[in-house]
């Protein structure tokens, strides 16, 4: 029998880096897991994956792997790295085989809220700096929501654009946590992937930065996952 694995991999969204997850990195170092988070540059899915696989050959054993937001499309397909145990996504897209985050915001519900992405400016893809917080980090102090409009990473279009070829979670066991507040992706649109996925699913009151703003609910379904 294999022991649960203690390391785990967190790889941030669009529109934002690693750092978010300083509260959730926190809370798992204290239990002893070893975290690497994964600073990935958004110009290409490819090229995220490519960064994420290299974060995983260096992992000593078995990781549990993490995606916010657009990070999962980047760990549905870097989970199929042999070292991978488990997936956990948090609010976060799940495609399928040949789907991008393009193809699954392609039709979105009629009432849902429309995030404010501007259009693109050489490629690239900001968040309205003045509707960030209400979109993306409504339950973030106002101050850090602040900071993470006026440091926003430029979100290549090809990132968006990238298609997963063999979704991992259709081999390895997942967890999701949906954000039952999130006003980037819908709250229903994230009950479904995870239900496509098979996904041991949990639902908690937050924003679409829910690992920023509860990172010890965050922390504790990795946790979970890293247990089986």
């Amino acid at each position: 029998m294999s022991t649960e694995p203690r390391n785990v991999v967190l790889v941030h969204g669009g529109f934002v880096d690693g750092s978010g997850w300083q509260g959730v990195y926190d809370a798992l170092k204290g239990d002893g897991y070893h975290v690497t988070v994964v600073q990935n540059p958004t110009l290409s899915l490819e090229g995220d994956v490519a960064v994420t696989r290299r974060a995983l050959d260096a992992q000593d054993g078995p990781a549990v792997l993490v995606g916010h937001s657009y990070g999962g499309a980047v760990i549905s397909e870097a989970g199929n790295h042999p070292k991978v145990a488990a997936l956990v996504y948090v609010a976060a897209f799940a495609p399928d085989k040949g789907e991008s985050v393009n193809s699954l915001i392609a039709d979105p519900p009629p009432d849902a809220p429309v995030p404010p992405i501007l259009p693109p400016q050489d490629g690239f893809l900001f968040l309205d700096r003045e509707r960030f917080a209400d979109s993306f980090a409504a339950d973030v102090p106002a101050e850090l929501a602040a900071f993470m409009a006026d440091s926003q990473v430029p979100w290549g279009v090809d990132a968006l654009g990238g298609a997963v070829s063999e979704p991992a979670w259709r081999v390895k066991p997942s967890w999701y946590l949906v954000a039952a507040d999130d006003r980037m992706i819908p709250p229903p649109a994230q009950r479904a992937m995870s239900e496509r996925a098979g996904s041991q699913v949990v639902e908690v009151p937050g924003s679409h930065a829910v690992y920023v703003s509860k990172p010890a609910e965050v922390a504790a379904l990795i946790k979970r996952a890293a247990a089986g």
